[in-house]
C-alpha cells in the first residue's frame, strides 16, 4: 500500500518537477557589459588553459637553477657467479707458495654454495658544469616573459572580443526591432487593403501588392532573428555561459569621445604594443640560445665524479653477510674519484651540426629583425587607419545628429496630425520607421567608433579613455 502511495505521489510531483526543470533550462540571464566580461575572464575554457600554460612556465624559470645539482645514484646488488675463476689474489697467493717451496695448488672450485656469492653496494655522486647551462637559466626566464606577454595578449583579446560582440547583439537587436516595426505595419497595411477592397475601394492588384509585400518581409525578419539567437550562442559560449542559455543584454552604446593624433599616440605609446614586445622576446630567446650553443662549443664541460662501492667477500657468503659487517678484512671500497675536462672537438668543425645550427639560429635571428621591422610599420598603418575611422566615425555620429532631429519633428507632426485625425495611423507607423531607422543608423556609427577606439587601445596597449567611460551603461 505505501509503495503504491508513494508511486501515485511520484506521479503527481513530477509535473511540477518536469515544470521546475523548465523553467530553470528558460530563465533569463540579464547582463551588462562589466558583468560579460567578469564572466569571460572567469570561465573562458582559453583562459584557463593559458593560465596552466603561464604556471608551467613561471615553475620552470624558478627552478632553472637545478642544471647545477648533482647527479646522485644509490644501487645494491647481490650476484652468484656460475663458474670459478681465480682472482689476482688466489694467484697471487700460489706463485708465493711455489717460490717458497711450499706450492698451493690454485683453486679450481667453490669449497660451497656461499662462496659463489658476492654482495656489492655502490652510491655515486657526479656533477657537471658547464658555462652553457646559465644560457639555459636564461632561456627559462625568457620563455617565462614571453608566456607572460601572450597570457596578457590572450586577456585583451578576450575582453576586447566580448564588448565587441556585446555592442554588435545591442546593434541587432535594435535592428530586429526595427525589422520587425516594418513587418508589423506591412500586415497592418495588407489587412487595411484586404477591408478596403472588400468595400470596393481598391483593385485586387492593390491588395495583392500587399500581400506579397507582407510575405516578402517575414523571411527577412525571421532569417535576421534567427541569426541574432545564433550570435546570442556564441556570445554564450565565448563568455563560459551554458551554450541555449537565454540573455538579455542591459545597458547602451554611447561612446567617449578622444582627441587623437597618429603620431603623437606613437610617439607616446609606440613602444607598449605586445605583438611588437613579444618577437622582440623571441628575438633575446634566440640570442640566449646562439650564446648558449657556441659557450658548450668553445669551452669545456667539468666533470667532478665520486662513487663509493662497498664489496662483501667475507667467508661467510652472501647470505650470512651480516655476520662479517665488524669484520674490516670482509670489506674493502672498489669506488673512485675523478675529475674531468672534455671538450668535443668534432662541434668546433664549421662543417659540424653543431656549427650549422648555430648558422640557422643567425638566420632565424635575421628573419625575426625583419619581421619586427615589418611589424612596427603595421603598427603605423593599424593605428593611422584606426584614427581615420574615429575622425569618420564622429564626423557621422553629428551628421546623423541632424538626422534624426529631423525624423524626430517630422514624427512629432506626424502624431500632432494623427491625433486631430487628419492623418492615418499608418503614416504615423511609416513616420516612426523612419526615426528608428535615423537613430540606427546613428547607432551603427556610434559601434563603430567604440570599436575603433578598442583595436586602438589593443594594437598601442593603453587605455585612452577613463574607466568603464566606453562601456555600456544602464
Amino acid at each position: 500500500m505505501k509503495k503504491i502511495f508513494a508511486t501515485v505521489s511520484l506521479i503527481f510531483l513530477l509535473p511540477a518537477l518536469f515544470a521546475q526543470e523548465q523553467k530553470k533550462e528558460t530563465e533569463t540571464v540579464t547582463l551588462t557589459i562589466d558583468d560579460a566580461v567578469e564572466y569571460a575572464l572567469k570561465n573562458s575554457r582559453t583562459l584557463k588553459s593559458n593560465d596552466i600554460d603561464l604556471e608551467i612556465k613561471k615553475r620552470a624559470s624558478a627552478v632553472s637553477w637545478n642544471v647545477f645539482l648533482p647527479t646522485v645514484q644509490a644501487t645494491g646488488t647481490m650476484s652468484r657467479s656460475n663458474d670459478f675463476t681465480p682472482g689476482t689474489g688466489d694467484i697471487i697467493a700460489s706463485a708465493m707458495s711455489k717460490l717458497n717451496n711450499n706450492e698451493v695448488p690454485l683453486p679450481t672450485d667453490f669449497d660451497k654454495e656461499e662462496d659463489r656469492w658476492k654482495t656489492v653496494g655502490n652510491v655515486s655522486v657526479s656533477w657537471n658544469f658547464s658555462l652553457a647551462y646559465f644560457g639555459q637559466i636564461k632561456a627559462a626566464k625568457a620563455a617565462y616573459e614571453g608566456q607572460k606577454i601572450t597570457w596578457e595578449q590572450s586577456q585583451k583579446e578576450t575582453i576586447t572580443n566580448v564588448k565587441k560582440l556585446f555592442y554588435a547583439l545591442f546593434l541587432q537587436q535594435e535592428n530586429l526591432k526595427i525589422q520587425k516595426s516594418t513587418l508589423e505595419n506591412a500586415r497592418r497595411r495588407m489587412v487595411q487593403a484586404e477591408a478596403n477592397f472588400k468595400s470596393g475601394l481598391i483593385p485586387e492588384i492593390s491588395l495583392l501588392q500587399t500581400q506579397v509585400n507582407y510575405e516578402n518581409t517575414k523571411p527577412t525578419v525571421d532569417s535576421a532573428e534567427q541569426t541574432l539567437n545564433q550570435q546570442f550562442d556564441t556570445f554564450a559560449f565565448l563568455i563560459g555561459l551554458p551554450v541555449g542559455t537565454k540573455i538579455e543584454l542591459s545597458g547602451s552604446i554611447e561612446p567617449t569621445y578622444i582627441e587623437a593624433d597618429t603620431d603623437d599616440l606613437l610617439a607616446k605609446y609606440g613602444d607598449r604594443d605586445l605583438s611588437i614586445k613579444s618577437l622582440e622576446n623571441n628575438i633575446k630567446a634566440i640570442k640566449i640560445g646562439l650564446q648558449a650553443l657556441d659557450l658548450s662549443t668553445w669551452t669545456p664541460a667539468f666533470v667532478l665524479s665520486y662513487g663509493w662501492q662497498p664489496v662483501y667477500i667475507g667467508d661467510d657468503g652472501a647470505f650470512h653477510f651480516y655476520k662479517g659487517l665488524g669484520k674490516d678484512d670482509d670489506w674493502f671500497d672498489n669506488g673512485s674519484l675523478s675529475l674531468t675536462l672534455a671538450w668535443n672537438v668534432t662541434n668546433m668543425l664549421p662543417w659540424s651540426s653543431n656549427r650549422q645550427q648555430a648558422k640557422d639560429y643567425r638566420q632565424n635571428l635575421a628573419k625575426l629583425e625583419i619581421s619586427l621591422d615589418m611589424l612596427k610599420e603595421n603598427q603605423k598603418v593599424q593605428v593611422r587607419k584606426a584614427v581615420d575611422t574615429l575622425n569618420q566615425a564622429k564626423q557621422q555620429i553629428e551628421n546623423m545628429e541632424r538626422s534624426v532631429q529631423l525624423a524626430q519633428k517630422a514624427y512629432d507632426m506626424q502624431l500632432r496630425s494623427y491625433q486631430s485625425g487628419t492623418t492615418e495611423l499608418l503614416d504615423l507607423r511609416d513616420s516612426e520607421n523612419s526615426l528608428n531607422q535615423a537613430k540606427l543608423g546613428q547607432l551603427n556609427q556610434k559601434y563603430q567608433y567604440i570599436s575603433a577606439l578598442m583595436d586602438l587601445e589593443n594594437t598601442l596597449n593603453v587605455t585612452l579613455t577613463g574607466s568603464g567611460n566606453s562601456q555600456a551603461k544602464n
